[in-house]
C-alpha cells in the first residue's frame, strides 16, 4: 500500500508561544479515506492547515517533525505549490464567493490548471454529475443558495483543481441530516474514483462508517489510531463520540 501523506511527529506553535500540536503522526494511504476526529480544540483543523501550509496566515508554524507527500518534504512549500502537487483543502464554513454564481465559484477552482479548456469542461461535467443540484443552480449567486448547496459548491470547487488528495474540514457542519448523508455518499463516490481524502469531522458515525482508517486527537496528541470499522465498534469510542453507553 503506497503512503501518499506521511505526517511524522509534528509540533505546531502559534504566535511563537502557544503549543497546539505535540508530536502528531499519521499516514494517509493513496486512494483511501482517513478520518481525523476529536473534540473542539483538539488540533484537528491545525493538522489540516499544517498539511496544506495555511498556518502562516494565522501566525502558526511547524516547529518540529516532518510532513512528506509522496516522499517529498513539503513544510516549506507555499499553498499554491501544494495545489500544484494535487493537495486541496475545503475549509470549515464553506467560504464560497458570495457575489459570484455557483458556476463562477466552481471555475475559480480551475484557475491553476494548464491542461486546456476541454479538460476543465470535462471536470466541470463530472462535478455536475456528482452534484446535480449545482447544475440546476449554476447561474444563481452563491449568497442565495442553501448551506448544503454551498457545501457542495465548496467541494466541487476543490475537485475542479483535479486533486490527488482533498482535505475536508467539517463538511457536515450546520447541515440537515438528509443533506449530511448525501454529502458523505458523494465523498465516498469521489474516493472510489481515485481521490484520496483526509477528513476532519464531528459526526463520528458518518466519518467512521465511510473511512478506512481513523486517528483520534486529544489536546494536540494522537491518542487512538486504527481501522475505522474497529473504532466504530469500540465501546469507549461509541460512548465518547456517539453518545452510546
Amino acid at each position: 500500500m503506497n503512503v501518499l501523506l506521511n505526517v511524522n511527529g509534528i509540533e505546531v506553535i502559534y504566535n511563537h508561544v502557544i503549543l497546539v500540536l505535540k508530536g502528531v503522526s499519521l499516514q494517509v494511504p493513496e486512494g483511501r479515506i482517513v478520518a481525523l476526529m476529536g473534540g473542539n480544540g483538539a488540533g484537528k483543523t491545525t493538522t489540516l492547515r499544517a498539511v496544506s501550509n495555511l498556518l502562516a496566515g494565522e501566525r502558526g508554524a511547524v516547529t518540529k517533525g516532518s510532513i512528506e507527500l509522496r516522499g517529498e518534504r513539503i513544510e516549506r512549500l507555499s499553498t499554491s505549490e501544494m495545489v500544484e502537487r494535487g493537495v486541496v483543502q475545503v475549509m470549515e464554513g464553506r467560504h464560497c464567493f458570495a457575489h459570484l454564481t455557483v458556476e463562477e465559484n466552481l471555475m475559480t477552482g480551475a484557475y491553476t490548471r494548464k491542461d486546456g479548456k476541454a479538460a476543465i469542461q470535462q471536470t466541470l461535467d463530472k462535478v455536475y454529475a456528482y452534484f446535480p443540484r449545482l447544475k440546476v443552480r449554476r447561474t444563481s449567486q452563491a449568497a442565495y443558495t442553501s448551506g448544503g448547496e454551498q457545501q457542495m459548491c465548496a467541494i466541487g470547487r476543490a475537485l475542479m483543481c483535479n486533486p490527488r488528495m482533498v482535505l475536508l474540514d467539517e463538511p457536515s457542519m450546520g447541515l440537515a441530516p438528509m443533506v449530511i448523508s448525501q454529502i458523505f455518499k458523494i465523498i465516498a463516490e469521489i474516493n472510489s474514483q481515485g481521490t484520496t481524502v483526509l477528513l476532519v469531522e464531528q459526526n463520528a458515525q458518518q466519518a467512521l462508517s465511510r473511512s478506512d482508517r481513523a486517528y483520534i486527537l486529544e489536546t494536540g496528541e494522537v491518542t487512538r489510531a486504527g481501522n475505522a470499522q474497529e473504532l466504530l465498534a469500540d465501546d469507549s469510542i461509541r460512548a465518547a463520540y456517539l453518545g452510546v453507553a
